[in-house]
């Protein structure tokens, strides 16, 4: 029997990466997106190396050029998807261009709402698939762009969740809290203030959220500390969380 295919986007690094090694070790072939060919073509070896998997590289920017990454979908079956690619700003929206804030809706919602849009039809009619789409704590909260743009995915994964129950097919959002990556360091954002207990290790973090998604989760909150906080905020009256979101956002920089 032929090996199944994962496709990941932003998959060189943090998450991506964790998801990349993760799904080699569950015997998927895999296809990884990202913006760097030279990255792409590096991991890809080690990969093939150490999980003896066929690995395609997809060089594209999800900002630019997201169509090279949705045409594969159209033509090849795909068995997973795995949104992942994203990025962070560290200015508030007052204060960023216009040409970042498209860049952040371009990355965070408009490359993995196209990327569904594409697989999904196919993953129905053969009734099988699942999509992960990697969210965010954030979406929760009142953070700015970040919250805004991981809100879309978080309540769009929801709405397929719930039609694809009649299917075979799982649609999972996975709100991950602070994870050890290169995510912040890239942003410029300063996480001193961010206790140690907050902070979750990649591996730990893939590993739960896929576990999740193949029970046919909705929602994948890995960490005790984040479904508490997801709890709080439930609870909390929406001018605390706001306060909260903007707190938080003012820490980071």
């Amino acid at each position: 029997m032929s090996k199944k295919w994962a496709l990941i986007t932003g998959a060189t690094v943090g998450i991506g990466d964790c998801f990349a090694r993760h799904l080699a070790s569950e015997g998927y072939n895999l296809v990884i997106n990202a913006r760097s060919k030279d990255k792409l073509e590096e991991r890809a070896e080690f990969l093939r190396n150490n999980f003896k998997v066929e690995v395609v590289v997809l060089a594209a920017d999800l900002a630019t050029e997201c169509e090279i990454v949705e045409k594969y979908l159209q033509s090849n079956e795909v068995e997973v998807l795995i949104n992942n690619a994203g990025f962070g700003l560290n200015q508030s929206f007052l204060s960023s261009s216009i040409e970042d804030e498209e860049r952040v809706l371009d990355v965070l919602v408009r490359a993995p709402m196209r990327l569904m849009h594409a697989v999904l039809p196919q993953m129905r009619k053969r009734d099988s698939g699942l999509v992960l789409n990697v969210s965010s704590t954030a979406a929760f909260i009142a953070g700015g762009h970040y919250s805004a743009a991981k809100s879309y995915v978080t309540v769009m994964s929801e709405s397929l969740h719930t039609q694809m129950l009649p299917t075979n097919v799982k649609v999972t959002s996975l709100n991950p809290g602070f994870v050890h990556t290169e995510f912040h360091q890239r942003a410029g954002m300063k996480m001193g203030a961010i206790p140690d207990f907050m902070w979750l290790d990649g591996d730990f973090l893939v590993k739960k959220a896929w576990a999740d998604a193949l029970k046919g989760k909705a929602i994948s909150i890995p960490g005790w500390q984040y479904k508490l906080l997801r709890l709080i905020i439930a609870i909390a009256p929406r001018p605390y969380v706001r306060k909260m979101g903007m707190s938080l956002r003012t820490k980071q920089r």
